[in-house]
């Protein structure tokens, strides 16, 4: 063995320490691998390949290893050096782009099995199109931009254009009603909505009442009045695929990227501000718990209205440089459409919330090919054990629980290298400090039930900003050094995190947070509600679904009819997911001294009733085994 002496300078030896602490090698170990690359990636003059390459390429297989190979060491060492300039667009897509010319970004698909395969090269030209066509109707740097699309590419590059000019896109759910939007327009302030034919009408109806809206862009038809994407494109002369640079202004870190509305129990949704470093904040969520790599092909079924689309359908992957699988799915979602994609694809890495996997295991798991598939992940909710065993013996793998928020990244999570709990969160993600309060803002003990707490002195890269024009809601959310996410958990003697339920109310369904007070306004609209409360009743499919405790005015009776007539109307005042699935009408509601409505009552003897129902159900079955157990002795 010869030994190398080496003069580096103290700024690249502090950098090459931290590398090889967050990957758990030794500095000699690390060098020597970047030697090894680099011989093997040496070329022939004139941009050949060596013969020593191409006998060797076997060597070049990437390792079925993890990303994370020892969650201590890395938590203890991690960090992300936020630089002054930040933007994903320049600095990851179009990275990407110049890396690899043909390196593939993106496989959509339809309900149909139509197809279209995107590289990195593709979206660079594609976002450079769209950027252009913005700055052409005067959308600029801190503009906001309302994106209302199903999950198709235009989304993507819409959303990738507004990030390269600075301005800040605002994802909007396609199923909101005129009502939501109109709503959304006045307090953001769009400047522009980019939506489809299908959902333009709701744009025009709110059009008159909205001052700030200058721009209208339809991305699939011609509309008198709108911006047409596809008229765009090459009238009158085909658009440039080459940004016009001229007066554009770089993108501080610090700058405002996205705003995300995300539901509370009082009040309208609140605007979540995320920054440009966001995407740098998903090198946990990426890399860690999704543990993509660059050859891999991700799946995470969310929808693009939603924040968590950006941690597996955008930032999370693509910052990894890996294939993104986009299930353009519309009207009533049947999982078992999901499995065929799985085996066809080669889908290697997946992401749903737990209710799709209760679907799934409901399906012949045998009968697909899912051997590609070598990591599983779930997050919006806790996970029946029942759902993670029947996963596990049909495909051979665990499934990787984690936790964050519209407001968060991933901050805690079940990491590839550790010990997977059923049920239960995980640990503290690299760069984040998670405490457990009680409700004097003090540490409560192992296995106590406590406040989330993140600690914000650092501030972990990823976390929003604030409730954008919300003063009361961010000194709610902020007390000293910590953010207060609203849930409340305990930590087990291992260091383990285990969600016990929201503090707000919010009701977590089918991996949608709806606001009680939503769906409560929308009820309190019909002319037989006199009074009502709403919770989250457990579910075996959703987890929980909408129920509403109403009181009925003098002159109306309960009846099956009025329920009806009662979800048809919340369906068609507000987005039709919020419509509340169980109805039970009732005398009176438990309220406090001040006369406010005690949800939490409500909800406790919805769960009591559900575990007394559980148990009924457990005895039963044990019954009859024992009755069928006898009749065989016989």
């Amino acid at each position: 063995m010869v030994r190398f002496s080496v003069t580096m300078d103290d700024e690249l030896v502090d950098k090459i320490d931290r590398t090889t602490s967050s990957l758990g090698k030794s500095r000699s170990e690390w060098i020597n691998e970047i030697c090894e690359s680099g011989i093997s990636g040496a070329v022939l003059p004139g941009g050949g390949q060596c013969v020593e390459d191409l006998l060797n390429l076997s060597a070049r297989i990437p390792k079925n290893q993890p990303n994370m190979t020892d969650y201590e060491t890395l938590y203890k060492n991690f960090k992300i050096d936020v630089p002054e300039y930040f933007n994903f667009g320049f600095d990851v897509i179009d990275t990407w782009a110049k890396i690899d010319r043909n390196k593939r970004a993106m496989i959509w698909i339809n309900q149909s099995g139509y197809e279209k395969t995107y590289s990195f090269r593709q979206l660079m030209t594609k976002s450079n199109q769209a950027a252009n066509m913005l700055l052409k109707y005067g959308i600029k740097k801190g503009d906001r931009v309302a994106l209302m699309l199903p999950k198709i590419p235009e989304w993507w590059f819409f959303a990738i254009a507004c990030i390269k000019l600075g301005a800040v896109f605002v994802p909007c759910p396609t199923m909101l009603t005129s009502k939501d939007l109109l709503y959304r327009t006045h307090v953001a302030g769009f400047k522009m909505i980019i939506t489809d034919m299908e959902n333009a009408p709701k744009v025009e109806e709110i059009c008159p009442e909205c001052p700030t809206l200058r721009g209208r862009l339809v991305v699939d038809g011609v509309k008198e009045g709108w911006i047409s994407y596809i008229v765009e494109l090459d009238y009158p002369a085909p658009v440039s695929g080459k940004l016009v640079t001229s007066g554009l202004e770089r993108t501080r870190s610090s700058d405002p990227m996205v705003i995300y509305f995300t539901s509370g129990t009082t009040g309208e949704a609140k605007m979540a501000v995320h920054n440009h470093a966001l995407p740098l904040g998903h090198i946990t969520t990426g890399a860690y718990w999704l543990d993509v790599k660059a050859n891999d092909v991700h799946l995470t079924l969310s929808d693009t209205g939603w924040a968590k689309s950006s941690w597996g359908k955008f930032f999370g992957p693509w910052i990894q440089g890996a294939c993104s699988i986009v299930y353009d799915f519309r009207g009533k979602f049947n999982a078992t459409e999901i499995l065929p994609i799985l085996e066809k694809y080669e889908v290697t890495t997946f992401c749903c919330p737990p209710t799709i996997y209760r679907m799934l295991i409901m399906a012949d798991l045998d009968k697909f090919d899912l051997s590609s598939l070598r990591h599983c992940v779930s997050a919006g909710e806790p996970l029946n054990p029942e759902v993670i065993k029947v996963w596990k013996e049909g495909t051979g793998l665990t499934i990787y629980e984690g936790y964050g928020q519209t407001e968060l990244v991933l901050c805690i999570g079940t990491f590839p290298c550790m010990q997977a709990k059923p049920g239960s969160m995980g640990k503290p993600s690299p760069g984040w400090k998670i405490e457990l309060h009680d409700d004097d803002g003090k540490p409560v003990k192992a296995c106590e039930v406590g406040r989330l707490a993140v600690s914000v002195n650092p501030r972990p890269v990823g976390m929003f900003v604030e409730y954008f024009n919300n003063p009361e809601a961010n000194e709610e959310a902020f007390s000293g050094d910590f953010y207060y996410t609203g849930d409340k958990a305990y930590m087990d003697n291992d260091g383990y995190f285990w969600f016990v339920g929201r503090s707000d109310d919010v009701i977590k369904s089918s991996g949608y947070r709806i606001g009680p007070f939503e769906v409560e306004s929308a009820i309190m609209e019909h002319p037989s509600v006199k009074e009502v409360a709403v919770v989250g009743s457990p579910d075996p499919i959703r987890g929980m679904v909408v129920k509403a405790f109403v009181i009925l005015k003098d002159g109306y009776e309960p009846s099956e009819i009025l329920v009806r007539q009662i979800q048809k109307h919340v369906q068609t005042t507000t987005a039709p997911y919020k419509y509340p699935r169980i109805i039970e009408f009732v005398e009176d509601l438990p309220k406090t001294i001040s006369g406010k409505i005690r949800r939490n009552v409500l909800r406790d003897a919805e769960i009591k009733k559900h575990v007394e129902n559980m148990s009924l159900d457990s005895k039963e079955k044990t019954e009859k085994n024992a009755k069928k157990t006898e009749r065989k002795s016989k």
